[in-house]
């Protein structure tokens, strides 16, 4: 097995996420002394890819129609794409990526993976399903950065298939780009919690956005509106595929929110503030249990 800073690093989609895999890559693994790794990327626009090469980040660059050239000599592959992209894009170029690669994805959904990767993979190559826990209200490359993923979450869903050694270097490897915490979880378990975590944030964040009849309130804002909407300023396609894809869930976890604020609605409709107030205190103490925020 080679080290960390011997592989050649592929990423297909230099955007915010795949401009700043490739810049940590850089950073904290391929500037050691003796390294012999390279970084090659794949984009459908070359802007980013000029700006890449330019800052050295990347090695090399290939567009969108000579990827099959980039795909043999990867021994690492982030595949960097919407999730149904990223299923079309395996299903297309399988027989192209190298004998005992392994190859990885960043999709906010993983139930559509662990359903299809059986039919569509070769044997030889090994592909750990991961999501990165980062995100920006900023896209592309140029919003990109070595220190995006410090201090964030990594999620694995390793499957019955996946090699040990894989595994481990896949750890090794999110632990050097930054990131602090790895959690391994099944798929479904990565969905329903995402669902809730990720997704019904952004669909409560889109909904009180929406609801405002004044674009002007703003102004008397005061943090509190420009912290529950910061996430509302959203990639529309991409979030639209993550709900639809994880709707079930989704769905789920709205009706459970509904109930939450037609409770609360109820209470200060009625004025019943004992009541009111013990909701509050429970919400307090629920969300302190949560964990990872201190209440003074």
């Amino acid at each position: 097995m080679k080290k960390l800073n011997d592989l050649t690093y592929g990423i297909v989609g230099l955007g915010i996420m795949g401009g700043s895999f490739a810049k940590a890559i850089r950073l904290n693994i391929l500037s050691r002394a003796g390294s012999t790794g390279k970084i090659l990327a794949c984009n459908r626009s070359t802007g980013c890819l000029s700006a890449a090469l330019s800052e050295g980040v990347i090695d090399a660059s290939y567009t969108s129609d000579k990827v099959e050239e980039m795909l043999p000599l990867c021994d690492l592959l982030f595949i960097c794409l919407y999730p149904h992209a990223t299923l079309d894009f395996l299903k297309e170029h399988k027989d192209s990526f190298k004998s005992g690669a392994v190859v990885t994805d960043i999709s906010g959904v993983k139930g559509i993976f662990q359903e299809s990767l059986p039919e569509i993979l070769r044997s030889d190559v090994d592909f750990i399903i991961g999501h990165p826990m980062a995100g920006g209200e900023k896209e592309g490359y140029a919003a990109s950065k070595a220190s995006f993923f410090i201090n964030h979450n990594y999620i694995l869903c390793p499957q019955s298939f996946n090699k040990k050694e894989n595994l481990e270097m896949m750890r090794e490897l999110v632990g050097e780009m930054g990131f602090t915490r790895i959690t391994e979880t099944d798929c479904d378990t990565h969905d329903w919690k995402i669902g809730f975590t990720s997704q019904l944030c952004h669909v409560i964040a889109s909904a009180l956005v929406d609801s405002a009849d004044d674009s002007s309130i703003t102004a008397f804002g005061g943090g509190s509106f420009e912290d529950l909407t910061r996430i509302a300023l959203i990639n529309a396609p991409l979030w639209t595929e993550l709900f639809v894809s994880n709707k079930e869930k989704l769905v789920a976890h709205i009706e459970n929110f509904e109930r939450s604020l037609a409770e609360i609605k109820d209470y200060i409709k009625k004025g019943d503030t004992t009541s009111l107030s013990a909701y509050l205190e429970e919400v307090r103490s629920k969300r302190a249990a949560m964990g990872r925020i201190e209440v003074k």
